[in-house]
Formats: structure tokens, sequence, C-alpha cells
């Protein structure tokens, strides 16, 4: 099979495509497959020109500006509508998501139950809830494709599974742009807030690490 064959098949009958393909009832997802796999491989394994290397030996040579000190990460992810953040220090993994199942007579408000991943019970708590946001709000971006995930964290000793509704990834930003947030923001999500920074079309709630550790602490006991 062709580069380009294998370049076009999950634009055209993958995930990006119209999803005809018969091996995403087996993968899912086209970066599972072999194929996907393969063209992977063989573009790593491009041969590189001289000038490609010139270009960004320069480009890496060049002292850095002030906008360029990103200084700082952080997990991205979506809930009803709105963008939040962690920092990437308190992940543990992404898990695809789950039901979580009830515990009895445990009806804390933000604990949804527990959930099974990898064999590992994870205490299941809802963001959603302890922030105040309606999950049933917001919507995917333009041409991607969303998928709701559990994201695995921890802090003090204790591992918590969060679900979020999309999830845009890794983040690296200067720490000295950070915003402070808008005063039109909820006041059950404000609270919890650090600042806001903006990137792309997105305007990212930062979530204050301390404060949200304590709350699913709190919540828990």
């Amino acid at each position: 099979m062709s580069t380009t064959i294998i370049e076009a098949c999950w634009n055209s009958i993958g995930v990006n495509g119209d999803q005809s393909c018969d091996k995403l009832e087996q993968h899912v997802h086209c970066r599972n497959c072999e194929v996907y796999a393969s063209a992977a491989q063989q573009n790593l394994q491009r041969p590189v020109s001289d000038d490609y290397k010139k270009d960004w030996a320069a480009h890496f040579r060049q002292a850095a500006t002030g906008n360029q000190q990103q200084d700082s990460s952080c997990l991205v992810f979506r809930i009803g509508r709105e963008w939040l953040s962690l920092p990437t220090r308190m992940f543990v993994s992404v898990a695809p998501i789950a039901k979580p199942h009830r515990l009895p007579h445990r009806a804390s408000r933000g604990l949804s139950g527990i959930v099974n991943v990898g064999g590992t019970l994870y205490p299941c708590m809802s963001l959603a809830d302890l922030l105040g946001i309606d999950e049933s709000e917001g919507e995917a971006a333009t041409n991607r494709h969303t998928f709701a995930r559990l994201l695995l964290t921890r802090w003090e000793d204790q591992s918590y599974a969060l679900p979020v509704a999309d999830l845009h990834g890794i983040l690296r930003y200067a720490s000295g742009e950070v915003q402070a947030p808008a005063a039109t923001i909820n006041k059950g999500l404000s609270r919890f807030l650090s600042g806001v920074i903006s990137h792309d079309d997105m305007r990212i709630g930062m979530l204050d690490e301390a404060l949200i550790g304590y709350q699913l602490a709190r919540t828990l006991r």
C-alpha cells in the first residue's frame, strides 16, 4: 500500500472521514490501527535534508524573547461549555470514560461513585457538581472529534477519577501572561480559579490546585 493511500484512508473512511472503514469496529480509532502506525513509522524514517537541519539549528540558536518564556504547563479539558485546566503534575494518566457505580449510603455532592480502571478502583468525582457547571451545555470545537475521558489524578496520596466532556491536551504557557478571571464567571466556579489564559480561540480557566485538591479530599470524607 502506498504512502498516499495510507495517508488518505483515515481522512476518507477513518475517523476524519465518513467512518465507513471496517477496521474501526475493532480498533475504535485510527491511531490504534496497524495501517496508521505503519504510516507514522514511514514518516519518522523519511530522509531529512541538510537545509532542513540548518533551518532548525538556526531557529534553536535564537535567544528566547519575553513571550517565549513558557515556564509552566497544564492539562486543558472541557466540562459543559467551560474550558479549564490543572497543573500537569497532578495527573497520572488518561483513561476511557466509564460509568461509575454508586456507593450505598453515600450521597456527598460531587461524589458520583467508584470506577474500575485497569483493575484499580478510583473514587469518581464530578467537577461539574463541585464547580456548579451545567454539563448539558457546550459542544466540540469545529472539525474536532469529541471523546469524553476520565482524568486520573492524585492529591496527597489519594487518587481520583475526574470525568470530562473533552480533552484538549497539555498546554505550555508563560506564567507572566496569566490574566485575572472575568467578573462575569459564575461564583461557584470563580472561587476555584487562580487565573485565565488564552490559547487560540479558547479562554481557559486555571483551577487552583490546592483548592481543588482540598475540595476533592473533603468530598471523599
